[in-house]
């Protein structure tokens, strides 16, 4: 499965944006989805990670309650809705696909997305 992930940009502490992830060429509704980033410099962080049927939503603790994960299966397509935005909260993020059972927020995911930069200034 390919995976191409948009949305981001420059955006100043406290704003939203709206990351997008459009998968092709797999069965997109039997994967779980997820969300990662990577601080330059650091190693690449779990963020967030949806069901194949949206039943659960998985969140690294510190993103709860200002990130939101979702998909719609009709378009092949996840999302990741950042608010309160930080400027911690830049780096690029990338969109992944099909973990091992259970290691939802591992790093382990069968197909990744080139990333999307995010910048929060101050």
């Amino acid at each position: 499965v390919q995976l191409q992930a948009s949305g981001g940009g420059v955006v100043q502490a406290g704003d939203s944006l709206r990351l997008s992830c459009a998968a092709s060429g797999g069965t997109f509704n039997r994967y779980v989805m997820g969300w990662f980033r990577q601080i330059s410099g650091k190693e690449r962080e779990f963020v967030a990670a949806i069901s194949w049927a949206a039943y659960r939503t998985y969140y690294k603790e510190s993103m709860k309650g200002r990130f939101t994960i979702s998909r719609d299966n009709a378009k092949n397509a996840v999302y990741l809705q950042m608010n309160s935005l930080k400027p911690e909260d830049s780096a690029v993020y990338y969109c992944a696909a099909d973990p091992p059972v259970g290691a939802e927020f591992g790093p382990n995911y069968g197909y990744w997305g080139q990333g999307t930069q995010v910048t929060v200034s101050s």
